[in-house]
Protein backbone atom coordinates (compact mmCIF):
# COMPACT_ATOMS: atom_id res chain seq x y z
CA UNK A 1 0.00 0.00 0.00
CA UNK A 2 1.24 3.08 -0.91
CA UNK A 3 1.79 5.93 1.96
CA UNK A 4 1.01 9.12 1.85
CA UNK A 5 4.07 11.08 3.53
CA UNK A 6 5.56 14.44 4.07
CA UNK A 7 8.91 14.79 3.85
CA UNK A 8 9.55 17.94 5.01
CA UNK A 9 11.04 16.11 7.90
CA UNK A 10 14.88 14.38 8.60
CA UNK A 11 12.37 11.20 8.11
CA UNK A 12 12.58 11.84 3.89
CA UNK A 13 16.43 12.89 4.23
CA UNK A 14 17.28 9.62 6.19
CA UNK A 15 15.26 7.54 2.76
CA UNK A 16 17.23 8.77 0.57
CA UNK A 17 20.12 8.21 2.35
CA UNK A 18 19.33 4.57 2.37
CA UNK A 19 18.58 4.59 -1.07
CA UNK A 20 22.27 6.06 -1.98
CA UNK A 21 23.43 3.10 0.30
CA UNK A 22 21.45 0.33 -1.74
CA UNK A 23 22.47 2.09 -4.94
CA UNK A 24 26.64 1.15 -4.12
CA UNK A 25 25.66 -1.62 -3.15
CA UNK A 26 24.33 -2.12 -6.64
CA UNK A 27 27.16 -1.24 -8.27
CA UNK A 28 29.18 -3.54 -6.32
CA UNK A 29 27.06 -6.82 -7.31
CA UNK A 30 26.81 -5.54 -10.98
CA UNK A 31 30.51 -5.29 -11.24
CA UNK A 32 30.81 -8.54 -9.55
CA UNK A 33 27.99 -10.06 -11.25
CA UNK A 34 29.46 -9.30 -14.40
CA UNK A 35 32.27 -10.74 -13.85
CA UNK A 36 30.92 -13.73 -12.80
CA UNK A 37 28.54 -14.17 -15.87
CA UNK A 38 31.53 -12.95 -18.86
CA UNK A 39 34.51 -14.72 -17.09
CA UNK A 40 33.36 -17.50 -15.23
CA UNK A 41 30.64 -18.10 -17.35
CA UNK A 42 31.94 -17.85 -20.18
CA UNK A 43 29.08 -15.81 -21.71
CA UNK A 44 29.53 -12.94 -23.75
CA UNK A 45 28.50 -9.54 -22.67
CA UNK A 46 29.33 -6.24 -24.12
CA UNK A 47 31.34 -5.06 -21.25
CA UNK A 48 32.31 -1.41 -22.63
CA UNK A 49 28.88 -0.02 -22.36
CA UNK A 50 27.53 -2.14 -19.65
CA UNK A 51 30.43 -0.64 -17.44
CA UNK A 52 29.56 3.10 -19.36
CA UNK A 53 25.89 2.69 -17.70
CA UNK A 54 27.92 1.45 -14.04
CA UNK A 55 30.12 4.73 -14.45
CA UNK A 56 27.09 6.81 -14.82
CA UNK A 57 25.19 4.77 -11.98
CA UNK A 58 28.22 5.58 -9.81
CA UNK A 59 28.66 9.48 -10.85
CA UNK A 60 25.07 9.94 -10.27
CA UNK A 61 25.14 8.64 -6.73
CA UNK A 62 28.19 10.67 -5.61
CA UNK A 63 26.72 13.60 -6.98
CA UNK A 64 23.22 12.45 -4.57
CA UNK A 65 25.63 12.22 -1.90
CA UNK A 66 27.24 15.34 -1.98
CA UNK A 67 23.77 17.16 -2.39
CA UNK A 68 22.22 15.76 0.09
CA UNK A 69 24.97 16.12 2.78
CA UNK A 70 24.13 20.38 1.54
CA UNK A 71 20.19 19.97 1.67
CA UNK A 72 18.02 18.76 4.60
CA UNK A 73 14.39 18.61 2.90
CA UNK A 74 14.18 15.56 0.70
CA UNK A 75 10.50 15.90 -1.12
CA UNK A 76 8.74 13.18 -2.59
CA UNK A 77 8.95 14.02 -6.22
CA UNK A 78 12.99 14.18 -4.91
CA UNK A 79 12.40 10.51 -3.87
CA UNK A 80 10.29 9.63 -7.23
CA UNK A 81 13.28 10.77 -9.24
CA UNK A 82 15.89 8.85 -7.84
CA UNK A 83 14.24 6.02 -7.85
CA UNK A 84 13.22 6.53 -11.96
CA UNK A 85 17.07 6.57 -12.00
CA UNK A 86 17.21 3.33 -10.62
CA UNK A 87 14.84 1.79 -12.94
CA UNK A 88 16.34 3.34 -16.17
CA UNK A 89 20.30 2.15 -15.08
CA UNK A 90 18.74 -1.32 -14.29
CA UNK A 91 16.21 -1.12 -17.70
CA UNK A 92 19.69 -0.40 -19.68
CA UNK A 93 21.42 -3.31 -18.12
CA UNK A 94 18.91 -5.95 -18.63
CA UNK A 95 18.77 -4.70 -22.43
CA UNK A 96 22.58 -5.04 -22.73
CA UNK A 97 22.26 -8.53 -20.90
CA UNK A 98 19.39 -10.42 -22.48
CA UNK A 99 16.24 -8.68 -21.48
CA UNK A 100 13.39 -10.29 -20.08
CA UNK A 101 15.03 -13.64 -20.18
CA UNK A 102 17.69 -12.41 -18.26
CA UNK A 103 16.79 -13.59 -14.35
CA UNK A 104 17.67 -10.69 -12.76
CA UNK A 105 14.47 -8.48 -14.65
CA UNK A 106 12.72 -9.75 -11.04
CA UNK A 107 15.08 -6.92 -9.27
CA UNK A 108 12.27 -4.57 -11.19
CA UNK A 109 10.03 -5.84 -8.23
CA UNK A 110 12.71 -4.12 -5.51
CA UNK A 111 11.97 -0.98 -7.01
CA UNK A 112 7.90 -1.09 -6.75
CA UNK A 113 8.17 -2.33 -3.34
CA UNK A 114 10.68 0.75 -2.31
CA UNK A 115 8.50 3.33 -3.85
CA UNK A 116 5.45 1.57 -2.14
CA UNK A 117 6.89 2.32 0.96
CA UNK A 118 8.67 5.58 0.24
CA UNK A 119 6.03 7.53 -2.36
CA UNK A 120 3.03 8.74 -2.35
CA UNK A 121 0.23 6.99 -4.31
CA UNK A 122 0.70 8.44 -7.72
CA UNK A 123 4.62 8.13 -7.83
CA UNK A 124 3.96 4.60 -6.88
CA UNK A 125 1.40 3.71 -9.12
CA UNK A 126 3.57 5.65 -12.39
CA UNK A 127 6.65 3.61 -11.09
CA UNK A 128 4.55 0.21 -11.45
CA UNK A 129 3.39 1.53 -14.60
CA UNK A 130 6.90 2.99 -16.13
CA UNK A 131 8.65 -0.75 -14.94
CA UNK A 132 5.63 -2.65 -16.20
CA UNK A 133 6.18 -0.60 -19.56
CA UNK A 134 10.38 -1.36 -19.43
CA UNK A 135 9.73 -5.41 -18.88
CA UNK A 136 7.49 -5.38 -21.87
CA UNK A 137 9.94 -3.58 -23.92
CA UNK A 138 12.69 -5.42 -23.00
CA UNK A 139 10.75 -8.38 -23.98
CA UNK A 140 10.26 -6.86 -27.50
CA UNK A 141 13.30 -5.13 -28.42
CA UNK A 142 16.31 -6.72 -26.34
CA UNK A 143 18.41 -9.58 -28.01
CA UNK A 144 18.46 -12.75 -26.44
CA UNK A 145 20.31 -13.82 -23.91
CA UNK A 146 22.94 -17.09 -24.76
CA UNK A 147 22.25 -18.52 -21.37
CA UNK A 148 21.03 -22.13 -21.82
CA UNK A 149 18.01 -22.55 -19.27
CA UNK A 150 18.58 -26.43 -18.82
CA UNK A 151 15.99 -26.96 -16.27
CA UNK A 152 16.65 -30.49 -16.03
CA UNK A 153 19.92 -29.40 -14.04
CA UNK A 154 18.67 -28.32 -11.20
CA UNK A 155 20.96 -25.71 -9.56
CA UNK A 156 23.69 -26.65 -11.86
CA UNK A 157 22.19 -24.23 -14.45
CA UNK A 158 23.02 -20.90 -15.31
CA UNK A 159 19.89 -19.81 -15.92
CA UNK A 160 17.97 -21.46 -12.35
CA UNK A 161 21.12 -20.32 -10.73
CA UNK A 162 20.35 -16.85 -11.59
CA UNK A 163 16.92 -17.09 -10.66
CA UNK A 164 18.28 -18.18 -7.25
CA UNK A 165 20.39 -15.39 -6.58
CA UNK A 166 18.18 -12.95 -7.87
CA UNK A 167 15.21 -13.92 -5.08
CA UNK A 168 18.14 -14.07 -2.32
CA UNK A 169 19.12 -10.74 -3.26
CA UNK A 170 15.71 -9.55 -3.49
CA UNK A 171 14.91 -10.87 -0.44
CA UNK A 172 18.13 -9.66 1.50
CA UNK A 173 17.55 -6.03 0.38
CA UNK A 174 14.33 -5.83 1.19
CA UNK A 175 14.77 -7.05 4.56
CA UNK A 176 17.55 -4.87 5.56
CA UNK A 177 15.97 -1.95 4.07
CA UNK A 178 12.23 -2.45 4.86
CA UNK A 179 13.32 -3.15 7.90
CA UNK A 180 15.33 0.51 8.13
CA UNK A 181 12.95 2.80 6.35
CA UNK A 182 10.61 1.08 8.87
CA UNK A 183 12.33 2.46 11.71
CA UNK A 184 12.14 6.03 10.31
CA UNK A 185 8.96 5.87 9.78
CA UNK A 186 8.38 4.80 13.11
CA UNK A 187 10.39 7.56 14.29
CA UNK A 188 8.81 9.95 12.18
CA UNK A 189 4.94 8.49 13.64
CA UNK A 190 6.74 9.11 17.04
CA UNK A 191 8.12 12.81 16.37
CA UNK A 192 4.28 13.70 15.25
CA UNK A 193 3.20 12.42 18.12
CA UNK A 194 5.07 14.24 20.59
CA UNK A 195 4.43 17.39 18.48
CA UNK A 196 0.82 16.74 18.43
CA UNK A 197 0.78 15.82 22.44
CA UNK A 198 2.49 19.49 22.62
CA UNK A 199 0.06 21.16 20.64
CA UNK A 200 -2.14 19.60 22.77
CA UNK A 201 -0.85 20.87 25.84
CA UNK A 202 -0.19 24.38 24.59
CA UNK A 203 -3.97 24.16 23.96
CA UNK A 204 -5.04 23.36 27.27
CA UNK A 205 -2.47 26.27 28.90
CA UNK A 206 -4.35 28.58 26.20
CA UNK A 207 -7.64 27.59 28.05
CA UNK A 208 -6.11 28.11 31.46
CA UNK A 209 -4.69 31.49 30.39
CA UNK A 210 -8.28 32.92 29.34
CA UNK A 211 -9.19 31.25 32.83
CA UNK A 212 -6.76 33.09 34.49
CA UNK A 213 -7.78 36.33 32.65
CA UNK A 214 -11.58 36.07 33.84
CA UNK A 215 -10.44 35.22 37.70
CA UNK A 216 -8.30 38.67 37.15
CA UNK A 217 -10.41 40.70 36.34
CA UNK A 218 -13.35 38.73 39.15
CA UNK A 219 -10.08 39.14 42.27
CA UNK A 220 -8.56 41.71 41.36
CA UNK A 221 -11.29 44.46 42.36
CA UNK A 222 -12.45 42.58 45.28
CA UNK A 223 -8.70 42.28 46.84
CA UNK A 224 -7.78 46.07 45.76
CA UNK A 225 -11.04 46.68 47.66
CA UNK A 226 -10.05 44.55 50.88
CA UNK A 227 -6.58 46.61 51.23
CA UNK A 228 -7.89 49.95 50.71
CA UNK A 229 -10.29 48.68 53.81
CA UNK A 230 -7.74 47.57 55.52
CA UNK A 231 -5.52 50.27 55.09
CA UNK A 232 -8.67 52.61 56.72
CA UNK A 233 -8.95 50.87 59.53
CA UNK A 234 -5.44 50.63 60.69
CA UNK A 235 -5.62 54.28 61.25
CA UNK A 236 -9.15 54.28 63.14
CA UNK A 237 -8.24 54.71 66.59
CA UNK A 238 -10.45 52.02 67.70
CA UNK A 239 -7.88 49.90 66.07
CA UNK A 240 -5.15 51.76 67.00
CA UNK A 241 -5.73 51.52 70.74
CA UNK A 242 -6.00 47.79 70.11
CA UNK A 243 -2.60 46.24 69.62
CA UNK A 244 -4.18 42.85 69.40
CA UNK A 245 -6.71 43.88 66.51
CA UNK A 246 -3.95 45.98 64.73
CA UNK A 247 -1.59 42.51 64.77
CA UNK A 248 -4.87 41.09 63.11
CA UNK A 249 -4.78 44.03 60.39
CA UNK A 250 -1.00 43.56 59.48
CA UNK A 251 -2.47 39.74 59.27
CA UNK A 252 -4.82 40.44 57.32
CA UNK A 253 -3.00 42.73 55.00
CA UNK A 254 -0.09 40.43 54.87
CA UNK A 255 -2.05 37.69 53.06
CA UNK A 256 -4.23 39.98 50.96
CA UNK A 257 -0.79 40.60 49.16
CA UNK A 258 0.10 37.19 49.60
CA UNK A 259 -3.30 36.58 47.01
CA UNK A 260 -2.17 38.93 44.51
CA UNK A 261 1.07 37.67 44.44
CA UNK A 262 -0.11 34.31 43.77
CA UNK A 263 -2.25 35.63 41.53
CA UNK A 264 0.10 37.54 39.60
CA UNK A 265 1.85 33.97 39.05
CA UNK A 266 -0.71 32.23 37.90
CA UNK A 267 -1.15 34.43 35.51
CA UNK A 268 2.23 34.91 34.62
CA UNK A 269 2.48 30.91 33.79
CA UNK A 270 -0.57 30.89 31.96
CA UNK A 271 1.14 33.50 29.38
CA UNK A 272 -0.34 36.57 30.59
CA UNK A 273 2.50 38.90 32.50
CA UNK A 274 1.62 42.05 34.87
CA UNK A 275 4.64 44.76 34.66
CA UNK A 276 4.73 45.30 38.33
CA UNK A 277 5.76 41.35 38.55
CA UNK A 278 9.28 42.02 37.12
CA UNK A 279 11.68 43.86 39.14
CA UNK A 280 15.91 43.41 38.62
CA UNK A 281 17.66 41.52 41.19
CA UNK A 282 20.35 38.70 41.23
CA UNK A 283 20.36 34.97 40.53
CA UNK A 284 20.99 34.19 44.53
CA UNK A 285 19.28 37.40 45.86
CA UNK A 286 16.32 36.02 43.88
CA UNK A 287 16.68 32.26 45.48
CA UNK A 288 17.31 33.33 48.82
CA UNK A 289 14.21 35.47 49.26
CA UNK A 290 12.07 32.93 47.16
CA UNK A 291 13.15 30.50 49.51
CA UNK A 292 12.94 32.68 52.72
CA UNK A 293 9.38 33.88 51.57
CA UNK A 294 8.18 30.00 50.89
CA UNK A 295 9.68 29.01 54.61
CA UNK A 296 7.60 31.69 56.03
CA UNK A 297 4.58 30.90 54.60
CA UNK A 298 4.09 27.40 54.74
CA UNK A 299 3.98 25.06 57.74
CA UNK A 300 7.08 23.10 57.36
CA UNK A 301 9.22 21.43 60.28
CA UNK A 302 12.51 21.30 58.77
CA UNK A 303 13.26 23.17 55.50
CA UNK A 304 17.18 22.61 54.21
CA UNK A 305 18.13 24.84 51.29
CA UNK A 306 21.73 25.19 49.94
CA UNK A 307 22.89 27.96 47.16
CA UNK A 308 25.72 26.74 45.68
CA UNK A 309 25.19 28.87 42.55
CA UNK A 310 28.61 30.23 43.33
CA UNK A 311 29.38 33.57 41.10
CA UNK A 312 26.08 36.07 41.12
CA UNK A 313 24.69 37.46 38.13
CA UNK A 314 22.04 39.83 37.27
CA UNK A 315 18.55 38.42 36.74
CA UNK A 316 14.84 40.02 36.47
CA UNK A 317 12.53 38.57 39.28
CA UNK A 318 9.95 36.65 37.39
CA UNK A 319 6.86 35.94 39.41
CA UNK A 320 5.95 32.88 36.66
CA UNK A 321 10.09 32.09 38.02
CA UNK A 322 9.02 32.07 41.38
CA UNK A 323 5.39 30.03 41.12
CA UNK A 324 6.98 27.68 39.58
CA UNK A 325 9.82 26.69 42.37
CA UNK A 326 6.73 27.38 45.00
CA UNK A 327 4.90 24.81 43.31
CA UNK A 328 7.62 22.31 43.50
CA UNK A 329 8.66 22.85 47.12
CA UNK A 330 4.53 22.81 47.63
CA UNK A 331 4.21 19.56 46.24
CA UNK A 332 7.26 17.88 48.01
CA UNK A 333 5.72 19.51 51.22
CA UNK A 334 2.00 17.99 50.71
CA UNK A 335 4.14 14.36 50.26
CA UNK A 336 6.55 15.09 53.21
CA UNK A 337 5.48 17.23 55.73
CA UNK A 338 8.61 16.73 58.56
CA UNK A 339 11.33 17.76 55.91
CA UNK A 340 12.04 19.28 52.47
CA UNK A 341 15.30 20.46 50.87
CA UNK A 342 16.25 22.84 48.34
CA UNK A 343 19.69 22.91 46.42
CA UNK A 344 20.70 25.29 43.69
CA UNK A 345 23.48 24.87 41.62
CA UNK A 346 25.33 26.33 38.62
CA UNK A 347 26.44 23.67 36.31
CA UNK A 348 28.29 25.36 33.22
CA UNK A 349 25.28 27.45 31.68
CA UNK A 350 22.40 26.08 33.14
CA UNK A 351 20.96 26.76 36.83
CA UNK A 352 19.83 23.27 38.48
CA UNK A 353 17.47 23.55 41.03
CA UNK A 354 16.55 20.34 43.37
CA UNK A 355 13.87 20.07 45.54
CA UNK A 356 14.07 16.74 47.63
CA UNK A 357 11.67 14.91 50.34
CA UNK A 358 11.62 12.30 52.34
CA UNK A 359 8.00 11.29 51.53
CA UNK A 360 6.90 7.64 49.61
CA UNK A 361 7.77 8.70 45.91
CA UNK A 362 6.20 8.93 42.63
CA UNK A 363 4.04 5.89 41.56
CA UNK A 364 6.04 4.14 38.38
CA UNK A 365 2.84 5.56 36.23
CA UNK A 366 3.54 9.23 37.33
CA UNK A 367 6.92 9.24 36.33
CA UNK A 368 6.04 7.72 32.99
CA UNK A 369 4.02 10.39 32.12
CA UNK A 370 5.37 13.25 34.82
CA UNK A 371 3.68 16.64 34.01
CA UNK A 372 0.78 15.54 32.55
CA UNK A 373 -2.47 17.33 33.53
CA UNK A 374 -4.84 15.68 35.74
CA UNK A 375 -2.02 13.25 37.17
CA UNK A 376 -1.96 13.32 40.78
CA UNK A 377 -2.25 11.04 43.89
CA UNK A 378 -4.54 13.64 45.87
CA UNK A 379 -7.57 12.25 44.26
CA UNK A 380 -8.92 15.81 43.46
CA UNK A 381 -10.59 16.27 39.83
CA UNK A 382 -7.72 19.22 39.43
CA UNK A 383 -4.83 17.42 40.57
CA UNK A 384 -1.76 17.57 38.74
CA UNK A 385 -1.83 21.18 37.33
CA UNK A 386 0.67 22.61 39.69
CA UNK A 387 3.31 20.46 37.80
CA UNK A 388 2.00 20.88 34.40
CA UNK A 389 2.30 24.11 34.92
CA UNK A 390 6.42 23.39 36.15
CA UNK A 391 7.19 21.30 33.10
CA UNK A 392 5.14 24.18 30.96
CA UNK A 393 6.81 27.24 32.14
CA UNK A 394 10.53 25.70 32.29
CA UNK A 395 9.96 24.30 28.76
CA UNK A 396 8.55 27.99 28.08
CA UNK A 397 12.30 28.99 29.13
CA UNK A 398 14.09 26.42 27.24
CA UNK A 399 14.82 24.34 29.92
CA UNK A 400 13.22 20.97 31.50
CA UNK A 401 12.16 18.95 34.62
CA UNK A 402 12.90 15.50 35.83
CA UNK A 403 11.81 13.62 38.36
CA UNK A 404 13.14 10.06 40.35
CA UNK A 405 12.45 8.07 43.41
CA UNK A 406 15.47 8.35 45.75
CA UNK A 407 16.74 4.93 46.57
CA UNK A 408 17.40 5.93 50.20
CA UNK A 409 12.94 6.69 49.86
CA UNK A 410 11.33 10.23 48.64
CA UNK A 411 11.41 12.04 45.73
CA UNK A 412 13.78 14.23 43.99
CA UNK A 413 12.69 16.86 41.44
CA UNK A 414 15.39 18.79 38.94
CA UNK A 415 14.29 21.84 37.51
CA UNK A 416 17.01 22.92 35.12
CA UNK A 417 17.00 25.81 33.43
CA UNK A 418 19.63 27.61 31.00
CA UNK A 419 20.78 30.88 32.23
CA UNK A 420 20.34 32.66 28.87
CA UNK A 421 17.09 32.53 29.41
CA UNK A 422 16.69 34.42 33.11
CA UNK A 423 20.11 36.18 33.34
CA UNK A 424 20.38 40.10 32.00
CA UNK A 425 22.97 40.60 29.74
CA UNK A 426 25.32 43.25 31.15
CA UNK A 427 25.90 46.42 28.81
CA UNK A 428 29.22 47.02 27.85
CA UNK A 429 29.35 51.13 27.69
CA UNK A 430 27.39 51.30 30.89
CA UNK A 431 29.48 53.86 31.93
CA UNK A 432 29.75 55.59 28.79
CA UNK A 433 26.37 57.99 29.05
CA UNK A 434 27.09 60.05 32.21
Amino acid sequence: MARTTDYGDATGLENMQQLIQLRWMAVVGQVATIAVVHYGFGIRLPLDQMLAVLAFLAAFNAASQLRWRIHRDVSNGELFVALLVDVAMLTAQLYLSGGAANPFVFLYLLQVILGAVLLEAWSTWTIVGITSACFAGLAIFSGPLQLPIEHGRGLLSPYILGMLICFGLNASLLVVFISRISRNLRARDARLAALRERAAEEEHIVRMGLLASGAAHDLGTPLATLSVILGDWRHLPHFTSDPELLAEIDEMQAQVQRCKATLSGILLSAGEARGESSLETTVSTFLDDTAEEWRSTRPVLAFEYENRFGHDLPMVSDSALKQTLCNVLDNALQASPDWVRLEATHDGDTLRLTVTDAGPGFAPGMLADFGKPYLSTKGRPEGGLGLFLVVNVARTLGGKVSARNRPEGGAEVTLTLPLASIILEEEEDEGNGS
